[in-house]
């Protein structure tokens, strides 16, 4: 069967990057309702801000299949995409990197102002990954000059690095980008060993949240992880096992039972989220397995839906005007870091009520509608990041 893009698949996402940006802005506001925010690691719940992470995940494994048969299907080789595999992985992990030390940089220690260094990061980042449609950029400047240009910033924001002990950068922890980064590398890798054997796909989804209950319990009878939590890399092939199973029901024309196929599962792993959440409680800081099944429940639910709507009814016009965070999803995540800082140089700052309550909520979602309209502008000029 021929590789089908869903439309569903774009949508999902560019709803989950609209709440990570509007999450994200949170900071800025005061008196946010509880239910928005991220819940503390020691408290047993999850707030709206708990779910966006790991539903990214999820569709980072919904789009695995589709990604590498599409690149299968025009001919390339598995090496060629093993390759790519590993380049894209070391992409996310170098910006997750950066991401991270940023958060720890000491700017008293710096030469030059934080916000510069965090505006010189990112455009780094759209230097070395823009997708570059030919090799003159303009007509005029040869797009590896702008990659090598941009690893350079890299290298110079790194030799003048200082964080909070004097220390130089370090992992703290991998970021947003670094775990997607190493949670996407196994699961894509384990996905071109073993193809669309969906009973295989489920033995690892087992596995992968067998893992993370090991961190927890130790039921190997010692400590063992895959580089970060389990929990991320069970989000992420659970998102390839909703992709296979749609194309092997798509394949055998009995894409009737796909909606309750995966409502079946989605009940299962949020039954199983309830049934261990007085062992371990749900935190998304602790990542536990409650919060593990629990959340991917939920995005399994949220892409029913859409698949309801955008692929059977064929509804999907809807959401174009967020399609940029669908398809331009990293470019998007990555618009902030040039607005906070750039707000911070011009020393700018909204009324005490735009910044509160209910109006501090609408400034948020207005925010996060600009950064995404904005993303779409710069892909009509041709920036637009690719890894």
């Amino acid at each position: 069967m021929k590789n089908q893009r869903l439309p569903s698949i774009d949508i999902l996402r560019a709803v989950t990057m609209l709440l990570m940006i509007f999450v994200n802005d949170l900071w800025s506001l005061t008196q946010v309702p509880r239910w928005l925010l991220h819940t503390a690691a020691e408290e047993d719940g999850m707030g709206l801000s708990d779910v966006v992470f790991p539903a990214f995940l999820f569709i980072v494994g919904l789009s695995i299949p589709h990604a590498l048969k599409a690149r299968l299907e025009k001919g390339a080789s598995k090496v060629s995409v093993l390759l790519h595999i590993l380049s894209r992985s070391f992409a996310l992990l170098v910006m997750g990197l950066f991401m991270v030390n940023l958060e720890n940089i000491d700017a008293t220690q710096l030469l030059i102002r934080k916000e510069y260094w965090q505006i010189l990061m990112a455009l780094a980042f759209v230097l070395i990954w823009n997708n570059y449609r030919t090799p003159m950029v303009f007509g005029v400047v040869p797009a590896i000059f702008l990659k090598i240009l941009g690893w350079l910033i890299l290298a110079f924001l790194a030799s003048i690095y200082r964080g909070a002990s004097g220390n130089w950068m370090m992992i703290h922890w991998w970021g947003i980008l670094g775990l997607i980064g190493w949670a996407y590398l196994l699961v894509a890798l384990l996905y071109l060993w073993i193809g669309d054997k969906v009973w295989w796909l489920v033995a690892i989804c087992i596995g992968l949240l067998l893992l993370n209950v090991n961190e927890f319990v130790r039921l190997l009878g010692f400590d063992f992880q895959l580089v970060i939590s389990a929990s991320n890399h069970a989000s992420v092939m659970l998102g390839v096992l909703t992709t296979v199973i749609y194309s092997h029901l798509a394949a055998k024309d009995q894409l009737k039972w796909l909606v309750p196929s995966l409502i079946g599962v989605a009940l299962l792993l949020i039954a199983f989220g309830f049934a261990t959440r007085p062992e371990w409680g749900i935190s998304k800081i602790r990542a536990t397995p409650s919060w593990t099944a629990i959340c991917a429940g939920i995005s399994i639910l949220a892409f029913v839906l859409l698949h309801y709507i955008a692929d059977v009814k064929g509804q999907s016009k809807w959401a174009n005007f967020i399609a940029p965070a669908g398809s331009s999803t990293l470019t998007c995540y990555l618009m902030p870091y040039f607005a906070y800082a750039i707000v911070a140089l011009l020393g700018w700052s909204l009324p005490e009520v735009l910044t509160d309550g209910l109006l501090g909520l609408l400034k948020s979602a207005l925010f996060a509608f600009l950064v995404i309209q904005f993303t779409g502008l710069l892909n009509r000029v041709q920036i637009g990041l690719k890894i």
